[in-house]
């Protein structure tokens, strides 16, 4: 009997632990923007299933990434959900560099993201719908993305950060569709320059944003990286600046995003 009654006991434990697991959603938002639904991944914690509120963590992936590649590139994301209690929403930013695009009125993904998804989340989840429950952050043009809608919205996001982020798009005018989004680099210099991140740090005081920017020592993007983090120090805006071993590879950010949701939990629970 005994040996019965811890079977069941065991078997109860292992129901409530199923019932009670991160659960991931991928629904189609509504961009009015652009006119057309936007693939997104909600990674959801059982406390925002029982309605508990929650911060959120918006993750934008790179050039040629989508909605499902962070959780594909760092499969434990529901467990971590689970253990901080975070919500993380991945949208589909396409090949957009996240902006709202001078060339092409159908790639407005700046609207869509600090706007159209924002406003979607809060709506639809037990979110915290505060800036200071608010944090954004992503990996190589999802880096420069983050950075980005962070800087330009710092009433929306209280903390942002970047992994080996393409944070000053100038020296790679012929890489990555951003020529589709700006026109060519040599006559269309002032649009570059206009729609870079490291031009857009007098947006911002100290204070304004909890900022952890790194990158791979052996990354391409590591000079640009660098740059930023000097302009920063110069503006005396406090941040995190990291350079690890690594190249711009999965590896790399799988590791990164630890140190990513450590310090936006740290953040929330100021």
């Amino acid at each position: 009997m005994k040996r019965k009654k811890f079977l069941s006991v065991m078997l109860l434990c292992l129901l409530a632990t199923t019932m009670q697991a991160a659960r991931v959603d991928t629904v189609w938002v509504k961009s009015p923007s652009m006119n057309k639904d936007v693939k997104v991944v909600y990674v959801l914690p059982d406390k925002a299933l029982d309605k508990k509120a929650c911060p959120v963590v918006y993750l934008l992936h790179g050039h040629g990434g989508n909605a499902r590649s962070w959780i594909l590139l760092k499969p434990e994301l529901p467990q971590i959900a689970d253990e901080k209690g975070i919500i993380f929403v991945c949208p589909d930013g396409k090949n957009s560099w996240y902006w709202d695009s001078p060339k092409n009125p159908a790639y407005r993904y700046e609207t869509f993201v600090a706007s159209e998804l924002v406003k979607y989340t809060d709506e639809h989840y037990a979110t915290i719908p505060e800036k200071k429950a608010r944090a954004i952050s992503g990996l190589s043009m999802g880096g420069h993305g983050a950075l980005w809608l962070a800087i330009r919205h710092k009433e929306l996001f209280g903390a942002a950060g970047s992994m080996s982020g393409g944070v000053d798009i100038r020296p790679f005018p012929q890489n990555w569709h951003m020529k589709e989004q700006l026109g060519e680099f040599a006559s269309n210099k002032k649009v570059w320059d206009e729609h870079t991140v490291i031009n857009q740090l007098d947006k911002i005081e100290n204070g304004d944003l909890a900022l952890t920017i790194d990158c791979g020592e052996g990354d391409f993007f590591l000079e640009v990286n660098k740059e930023l983090h000097k302009r920063l120090l110069e503006r005396k805006i406090d941040h995190d600046f990291t350079t690890r071993p690594g190249a711009h590879t999965g590896t790399y950010w799988n590791n990164s995003i630890d140190y990513h949701i450590l310090f936006f939990d740290k953040f929330f629970k100021k």
